[in-house]
């Protein structure tokens, strides 16, 4: 083969890499320009991985609920219901929203940073082991790499299901892509703040029930209503599988007139295919969050539910 050709088409080898490069570095220059804007006081923090001084952010002290975002990408982070009065200086949680923040251990060792999972900014410090609170974990987060939504404010939505255990309702409903929290806990009976054994003992009128908070940009009620009624089987009164009592009956208790229709609908779709639907259909109580050994039970022990299973069913 001629000399020059040869070189030429060298040079188109060693060119396409290099645009290919170019282009993927200006996709991912573009991705990051899609990030909210930071102040230069932020980029210390977030981008630099500083600290702002103790007890001079604006969410220290505050009770509000509503849901933290990430000052740089608005991914959720943390629920105000894990937040706890340390003294220390910052906000403070026991808990982060699942999938949400990243753990990576500082150079020396003395400490564990933590960083936004969607986007890698910098949060603060996460510290296990002090006993402030049952979970024995805070989170040390700059008040600046936070943003607060409060619950008038928020875009996501609330959904509550009970199908018995609720170990496995959770454990369906959480690795829902859309899926932002859940919460098992109780509802539906006439006992304030109930504890487990108080619900056991089935005087409470308390169903075992999950509290999934979602995006319904990215996942939808009805899908999530028709994920309920697949893992359990929705025939059954007063018990699922093994476990019996009111406490593990069918149920879903709507927020809204949307939820309760979509509800009715898709239960008598299963009715009309020949299913005799328990589940009952009621507008929402108090919920009441379950002791923290409870909450996200199989992704913590690494078992699987003995009670639930996938069915398909529309």
């Amino acid at each position: 083969m001629d000399s020059k050709i040869i070189k030429n088409n060298m040079k188109l080898f060693l060119v396409i890499p290099s645009l290919w490069a170019l282009v993927s570095f200006s996709c991912l220059s573009q991705e990051k320009m899609e990030y909210n804007k930071l102040t230069p006081q932020e980029k210390i923090v977030i981008i630099d991985k500083g600290t702002e001084r103790p007890y001079s952010g604006e969410y220290t002290d505050q009770k509000k609920i509503g849901i933290y975002t990430c000052k740089q990408c608005d991914a959720h982070l943390f629920m105000s219901e894990d937040k706890f009065d340390s003294q220390c200086g910052w906000p403070s949680f026991d808990d982060e929203i699942d999938g949400a923040v990243i753990r990576n251990p500082d150079a020396d060792g003395s400490r564990t940073e933590i960083v936004c999972a969607n986007c890698n900014g910098h949060l603060g410090h996460v510290f296990l082991g002090e006993g402030f609170t049952e979970n024995n974990t805070r989170h040390c987060v700059n008040s600046i790499s936070l943003k607060f939504i409060s619950h008038e404010e928020d875009k996501t939505d609330r959904a509550i299901f009970a199908s018995g255990c609720f170990w496995g309702t959770e454990y369906y409903l959480q690795k829902e892509d859309g899926v932002i929290s859940t919460t098992v806990g109780y509802i539906g009976g006439e006992t304030e703040n109930p504890t487990y054994q108080e619900v056991c003992n089935k005087n409470t009128g308390h169903a075992e029930a999950v509290e999934v908070i979602f995006d319904p940009q990215l996942i939808s009620y009805e899908k999530l209503t028709k994920l309920f009624f697949e893992t359990h089987d929705p025939t059954q009164v007063d018990r699922q599988g093994p476990d019996i009592g009111n406490q593990y009956r069918s149920e879903i208790f709507y927020t809204n007139d949307e939820q309760r229709d979509i509800a009715t609908k898709l239960k008598n779709i299963l009715m009309e295919k020949g299913l005799d639907v328990a589940t009952n259909i009621t507008s929402a109580t108090t919920f009441y969050p379950g002791e923290k050994y409870h909450q996200d039970y199989y992704q913590n022990n690494g078992n699987l539910p003995y009670c639930h299973r996938y069915i398909e069913r529309f």
